[in-house]
């Protein structure tokens, strides 16, 4: 791993108080894997907003994420009502439904991205991104997945250090590989993995308290992964589980967002 935990730009964070966080985003920052679907999701742009409170205690949030959301999509339907929101803080992290489709294109996705980034900064919002957790994926999608993941990473931060984007570097930390970081489909962060990326984004921000212990290794023992016949069936089970429904609904052409609308499109007090 090259370079610092996280990157951040020069400058101070604005001594102005946060009155307005708003997330645009897919399924990670919905908050898939943090919580359920009665109890209700989390993620990591809640619990950002949280930290954010702590300091800022007028901060109202909105969250216009939708899973499943590709770029173009986000962009079409989240940009127009996030400044419609006028945030003085925004947080954009898109691409990883991209990357999992033929035909990616880094550095049209990025650029894509970069686009929000933009508007949101120019109508004066303190714009926060990350790239992505290059987390193996099992043969034979893995190495084709993971290139892919560094690919995009490096497009998004040319296009951060040329826009003036802060973002939290999340590629290359050994962490990463811990189970209880991730849910059991292997691409949604777990109630901790979104807990540490809300942590990183608290640390590039600049936030009172925060440093880079979401880098750090979890408490106790990793879980121990599975040996010969019980790893296969370990694949297998995750196959049919996740990669096999996920299959069916590309080639239906439909997505797991499909009816489903925004959790938090207004904003409202965090606390």
């Amino acid at each position: 791993m090259g370079g610092s935990v996280a990157r951040r730009q020069e400058g101070p964070v604005s001594e102005q108080p946060f009155l307005r966080y708003v997330a645009l985003g897919d399924s990670q920052t919905e908050g898939v894997g943090d919580g359920g679907e009665f109890t209700g999701l989390r993620g990591f742009a809640d619990r950002f907003a949280h930290r954010l409170a702590e300091h800022h205690p007028s901060l109202s949030y909105a969250n216009l994420a939708v899973r499943g959301r590709r770029t173009h999509q986000i962009r079409q339907e989240q940009l127009a009502p996030a400044l419609a929101l006028e945030p003085d803080v925004a947080t954009v992290v898109a691409g990883v439904n991209d990357l999992l489709r033929p035909g990616f294109d880094p550095e049209q996705v990025a650029e894509q991205v970069a686009s929000m980034w933009v508007e949101l900064r120019d109508q004066g919002a303190r714009v926060l991104t990350m790239t992505f957790p290059d987390l193996s994926l099992p043969a034979p999608m893995g190495p084709a997945v993971l290139d892919r993941v560094r690919a995009l990473n490096a497009c998004l931060r040319r296009a951060a250090r040329r826009e003036g984007v802060l973002w939290a570097e999340m590629e290359g930390h050994q962490v990463v590989g811990d189970q209880r970081l991730w849910c059991a489909d292997r691409l949604h962060a777990s109630g901790e993995g979104h807990e540490r990326m809300a942590a990183a984004l608290a640390q590039v921000l600049g936030l009172p308290g925060s440093d880079d212990a979401w880098t750090r290794p979890l408490p106790g023992p990793a879980p121990v992964a599975p040996a010969g016949w019980q790893a296969v069936a370990a694949e297998a089970r995750w196959a049919a589980h996740f990669v096999g429904p996920w299959l069916v609904r590309r080639v239906r052409g439909r997505s797991s967002g499909d009816g489903r609308r925004a959790k938090r499109p207004f904003l409202m007090p965090v606390r």
